[in-house]
């Protein structure tokens, strides 16, 4: 499995127990739908490696406590401690409407109400206060806040998104 066919679910931050359990901050609005997995990939030297899960239990919100199989002791804990977890993005909820996960949209094209059509998304940017959609245009990057409400609609089938953005915000990228 490769990091481009899955998604960011969490880390595990610390260990549990002597037994060899570790604690994964899950990195999720709906933390339940995570607490009965199965397996997770766990990336390892930039490896994604299967590990089964044997019993897991969710705590204090976002806190899966996990034990894994073959992790038996407090040093196999240690070995995978900070590690990234992921999972297949077919396992992700679908998601309808306005809603959309960052991956998805890469590529959907941006047409502003007003300006018309802006250019194509090549990345969402979330290292900021507010993630924006990374648009070329030409050669030219337009940032567009992603706040609900710029974003219309979404249309799946079209590779579009619809927004309403405010007056003169494209124009400054474009030096109009």
């Amino acid at each position: 499995m490769q990091k481009k066919d899955c998604f960011y679910l969490g880390k595990i931050v610390k260990k549990h127990s002597f037994k060899g359990e570790v604690v994964i901050k899950l990195d999720t609005d709906e933390p339940e739908l995570y607490r009965n997995l199965e397996s997770v990939f766990v990336d390892l030297g930039n490896n994604l490696i299967p590990f089964f899960i044997t019993k897991s239990s969710l705590s204090k919100g976002v806190m899966l406590r996990v034990k894994f199989e073959d992790i038996d002791t407090e040093q196999d804990a240690e070995a995978i401690l900070k590690s990234g977890i992921y999972l297949p993005i077919s396992l992700l909820p679908k998601l309808t409407g306005n809603k959309f996960y960052y991956h998805e949209v890469i590529g959907f094209t941006v047409k502003d109400s007003t300006f018309g059509e802006v250019g194509s998304i090549i990345n969402i940017n979330d290292s900021a206060a507010q993630p924006l959609f990374e648009i070329d245009r030409d050669g030219t990057e337009v940032f567009i806040p992603m706040i609900d409400d710029f974003i219309q609609k979404v249309d799946r089938e079209n590779k579009t998104i619809e927004v309403t953005t405010p007056e003169g915000l494209i124009d400054l990228y474009l030096g109009i």
